[in-house]
């Protein structure tokens, strides 16, 4: 709970809902039915047990399953297309949305008075929703449905979260909820909610960052619609990710000027990128003018992820490989979003793949092509560093160790002077006590291009003892 909803008495209990979500909902719900019989509980903060009598007294109950409906889903369409929000949408649910087949979140925008106007997640995720008629059209304010995190936001003004039976209505009981307004950067009105919600697990202590965050990026959007730029003042700690909150605006610019609305990346974007460096200590990207621009470790990371597989990689499998247990889907998206304002259009989504005319100038893929094709000696003059030396992301380790191997088994299997020399050059191959028995066996053990091989590789093996 944000901590306008929240109160001193609850902090201790509330810190429960990421650590221990089963039995923080087991608290909640026994506070819930104690407040609802009459009774007053700590647990839940005052403004909400205020909420749930107003909500009582309007007739809502707490067994209730239908939210009043302004109008019929189908008609919500044309509603949308006139919505001040509709410029916005697109990068909320890039931002934000999870639509892979087993994503569990639901991203919800809403009008200004909580009738619910776009839904982006999974088949499954959207299901769920329908089954409490969490659709568009649907009144989630606190008169059309009881006490929710759009109602509250409607109500406070401010962003916050309600998690479990902190809604008024059972069946809301197993969902978590993260909502902040959205504003009209110029006057202030506001033009609706964004509301992040799914199964209480889903809810991590980020989860109240990211949405103010992309809220940021929807006012931005807006401000750069209408010429009128944000309001003063509101960056601030709405969003302290500002660099994340620029990535997302230039995606947004590049896929409007590119009319790319679908996910699916022009056959043209990248023309410009003449090499994506990833072998080294200093990633960057290579333009065809000439330009370099150097590339963060984890924007190199998830570039080396993406070119390693054609069929591409979900959010949440980058989140896993790049992050660990501790990944959020959402932290990825937040990267890809910076990675595409450095390159433009070229990653798409839904799966994130790399475009196949960008992956051919990847240096890595290069090496990687030129051993299927049996040039060793090419592969060799490619082959100058190892993959994103920096990198201790276990993923990027094993693509690493792949990629030297491949090197080396065709470097042992195919051997020449010139190329063995190279290898025994490099710092990966400098050590390679097998490379100069055959660089040895094909010069003489006494040639000085073998000779100075042999002792390096002497020294460094002394070196590990």
């Amino acid at each position: 709970m944000s901590q306008q909803l929240s109160t001193p008495s609850t902090t201790a209990a509330s810190s429960l809902r990421f650590s221990d979500p089963v039995n923080y909902s087991r608290l909640l719900r026994n506070a819930h039915e104690d407040v609802i019989s009459g009774g007053h509980r700590s647990e839940i903060a005052e403004g909400i047990q205020e909420s749930w009598h107003r909500s009582l007294a309007l007739g809502i109950s707490p067994d209730q399953h239908s939210p009043r409906h302004v109008r019929e889903s189908a008609d919500v369409v044309g509603v949308r297309a006139e919505h001040p929000l509709a410029d916005a949408v697109p990068a909320l649910a890039e931002l934000l949305g999870d639509d892979s087949p087993d994503g569990r979140r639901l991203v919800i925008v809403t009008d200004a008075l909580g009738e619910v106007l776009w839904r982006i997640g999974s088949r499954d995720a959207l299901t769920l929703a329908e089954r409490l008629e969490f659709v568009e059209g649907a009144d989630w304010s606190e008169s059309g449905i009881g006490t929710n995190a759009i109602s509250e936001v409607l109500r406070t003004g401010s962003p916050g979260q309600l998690f479990s039976a902190e809604h008024l209505v059972r069946t809301h009981h197993e969902w978590a909820c993260t909502a902040a307004p959205i504003r009209n950067p110029l006057t202030g009105e506001l033009l609706g909610v964004l509301d992040v919600s799914g199964p209480l697990t889903t809810l991590t202590p980020d989860s109240l960052r990211m949405v103010r965050c992309a809220v940021r990026v929807a006012e931005e959007i807006l401000g750069r619609a209408s010429g009128a730029g944000a309001r003063s003042g509101a960056a601030g700690p709405v969003c302290s990710d500002a660099a994340a909150m620029r990535g997302a605006l230039g995606a947004h610019d590049a896929r409007a000027a590119q009319g790319a609305g679908s996910g699916v990346v022009p056959p043209e974007a990248g023309g410009g990128i003449a090499a994506i460096e990833l072998l080294g200590e200093q990633p960057s990207v290579v333009w065809a003018d000439g330009r370099r621009v150097a590339l963060t470790l984890r924007r190199a990371e998830i570039l080396a992820l993406l070119c390693s597989r054609h069929q591409g990689w979900s959010a949440d499998e980058l989140a896993y490989e790049l992050y660990g247990e501790a990944g959020t889907a959402a932290s990825v998206r937040i990267e890809v979003h910076r990675l595409r304002s450095v390159l433009g259009p070229v990653i798409a989504s839904n799966p994130y793949r790399l475009a196949g005319n960008v992956r051919e100038v990847v240096d890595a893929g290069r090496v990687l092509a030129a051993l299927r094709g049996g040039d060793v000696r090419a592969a060799m003059a490619l082959y100058g560093a190892p993959l994103v030396s920096r990198s201790s992301a276990v993923a990027v380790e094993l693509l690493r160790e792949e990629l030297d191997a491949a090197v080396r088994t065709a470097l042992h299997a195919d051997a020449s002077v010139p190329a063995l020399t190279r290898w025994l050059a490099t710092d990966m191959g400098a050590g390679d006590a097998a490379a100069v028995e055959a660089l040895e066996r094909l010069v003489g053990a006494g040639d000085p291009r073998a000779a100075v091989f042999s002792a390096r590789a002497r020294r460094l093996e002394n070196a590990l003892l």
